[in-house]
């Protein structure tokens, strides 16, 4: 069996209706050289019924005996690809044209291993207007200079607007859930040091209440113990770059941990020294104060340069 150029790969769970557009989606590709692989966590069989409406694709269909969760089951997928370039996308997500399949195929001719796209978001409250999202330019480079900085802000996007080479053999961490994207982008960034950028809206992401960022955003049940894991698989010398530094200041002044306690309530262990230096440095700033953010970010800097010193060096 000759191998396609570009797998993609649907993680599902139930939700049908949002499958069939993204299903319809694929069905309308000028790009044709693809196989797709669907994974399902559904407790019943509504995926498989929909899957088999669209059997004249070139779908594979596999039900999890046990539900894996995010993200096993978008590894799960991953692994079970044959094509030459992996694209992975949500099933509430779908491509923005005909031609999207396509723009990311020319875009493998370039030589890079890492393809993402511009996206555009939905709001599914129907209220809320589209909104496209490119890559800054001040941003372009970075990310190369600094990947860490994506915790700042995520400029890459979610995993639908991905696609990678199948000689990448790295896989989500199974262990993490909201900076689960963020993480694995950081990897793949520090490995191949390189990406290639579409300034095209190629894919539409579906944006709604339910999903992972209205439970975790800001949740020190979920941002410390995996800012900690982040900290051990990737050194706190990054914190060097004041964009990391300023994105741990920030995300510890609001979810107003004030105390060293707080961090081994949440997140048991040895937390880097400058961590812990960061959250005494807030704990003496009243918190009406570091609601401003011109003063927040003056105060961040004068810790910045204070506390710097303390961070261990690249190994």
């Amino acid at each position: 069996m000759s191998r396609p150029l570009i797998s993609i790969c649907i993680p599902a769970y139930q939700r049908i209706n949002y499958l069939e557009r993204l299903l319809r989606s694929i069905e309308q590709q000028t790009f044709r050289d693809f196989e797709i692989i669907v994974t399902d966590d559904s407790p019943d069989n509504s995926v498989a019924l929909m899957v088999d409406k669209y059997h004249h694709l070139n779908i594979r269909y596999k039900k999890n005996e046990v539900a894996l969760g995010t993200p096993a089951n978008w590894n799960s997928g991953i692994k079970q690809c044959r094509g030459e370039w992996i694209k992975l996308i949500h099933d509430d997500d779908w491509f923005s044209s005909p031609d999207s399949l396509q723009i990311f195929a020319d875009h493998t001719k370039m030589g890079k291993k890492f393809i993402f796209s511009a996206y555009a978001n939905h709001f599914e409250d129907g209220k809320t207007p589209v909104e496209q999202k490119f890559l800054p330019d001040s941003w372009a480079r970075k990310i190369l200079r600094e990947p860490m900085t994506l915790l700042a802000y995520n400029v890459i996007g979610p995993p639908s607007v991905i696609m990678v080479h199948r000689s990448i053999t790295e896989l989500y961490d199974e262990a993490l859930k909201w900076r689960v994207d963020m993480e694995y982008y950081v990897r793949l960034l520090n490995m191949l040091n390189g990406y290639e950028y579409i300034n095209d809206v190629l894919v539409n992401v579906g944006v709604s209440e339910s999903q992972v960022t209205q439970s975790c955003i800001y949740k020190p049940n979920v941002e410390l113990p995996e800012g900690k894991r982040l900290l051990d698989k990737h050194g706190d010398f990054r914190l060097k770059n004041i964009w990391v530094y300023d994105a741990w200041w920030r995300l510890l002044r609001n979810m107003d941990i004030r105390s060293n306690q707080q961090l081994e309530q949440y997140a048991p262990g040895d937390w880097p020294l400058v961590i812990k230096r960061m959250v005494k440095d807030l704990s003496k700033i009243p918190s009406l104060l570091l609601r401003f953010g011109i003063l927040s970010k003056s105060f961040m800097f004068v810790s910045y340069l204070k506390n710097k010193s303390t961070l261990s060096h690249h190994q």
